[in-house]
């Protein structure tokens, strides 16, 4: 079991926090396949993936050089900050400061976007364009979350099979409504990736310190708890202490 609990925790967090990158960046890429074609599309988003291939096969051989406790420490911090990012902005939606992310609201601008492009080669190339930013920008993110939840206790092959499977099913839902995905949960699965790395970071950063976890691996689902905890409790705190915060900040 302690050898399981950090494998299922590093596929879990690899594939919900890959499932939403996917799901914003084939927004983009629907947005330009419908409206200006599938060539510019698929050519951008083909692009952007063979340079994260290529970052990926560059600098993850390098990571084998650092010691380990160094990495897990180095890790530890990124991904703490990484994860706060996360759970700050999934608080604030919760309160209703932050507007939550709507799909079908990105997909029609962009698409009206590119409507207002003039027509011929030019447009195609705007179009492959945004394809090629939407995939390279969330893609960069699914490559820092597989390479930082991984590397630091050597799953990196774990983590990867876990944005693999978030992709692979993105693209099946997506070719099968062949519309924005606006029915994702976006801001609930935000909350958790941003508890669980947030997790991970706490537990390796101790461990890049030296210390001794109680319970071993186990420890995480421990500290996942208790950073659940203490974030439900500030989205409450908040909510009382500020009911009409988010209509002032309309104002």
């Amino acid at each position: 079991m302690h050898s399981l609990t950090p494998i299922l925790s590093t596929i879990t967090a690899s594939f919900l926090a890959s499932f939403v990158e996917v799901v914003e960046a084939f927004t983009i890429v629907l947005a330009v396949g419908v409206t200006r074609g599938w060539r510019p599309a698929l050519t951008g988003a083909a692009l952007a993936l063979a340079l994260l291939a290529a970052l990926v096969l560059a600098f993850g051989p390098l990571l084998a050089l650092v010691p380990i406790t160094t990495l897990q420490f180095v890790v530890g911090v990124l991904l703490i900050l990484f994860g706060m990012r996360w759970l700050r902005k999934a608080i604030l939606r919760s309160i209703g400061v932050i507007a939550l992310h709507d799909e079908e609201a990105a997909f029609s601008k962009e698409t009206a976007v590119l409507h207002q492009q003039a027509n011929g080669r030019r447009a195609d190339y705007l179009a492959g364009l945004a394809s090629f930013k939407a995939v390279l920008l969330e893609g960069v993110e699914v490559v820092f979350i597989v390479v930082a939840v991984g590397a630091a206790h050597g799953q990196t092959l774990y983590a990867s099979l876990g944005a693999l499977a978030a992709f692979i099913l993105v693209m099946l839902i997506g070719l099968a409504v062949h519309r924005p995905l606006a029915r994702v949960p976006e801001n609930a699965l935000k909350f958790v990736v941003g508890l669980m790395l947030t997790s991970f970071g706490i537990f390796w950063t101790g461990e890049g310190l030296g210390a001794d976890w109680p319970g071993a691996d186990l420890a995480l689902l421990a500290i996942f708890a208790i950073v659940a905890l203490a974030s439900f409790v500030m989205v409450r705190w908040l909510r009382g202490a500020y009911p009409t915060l988010s209509g002032e900040l309309a104002r």
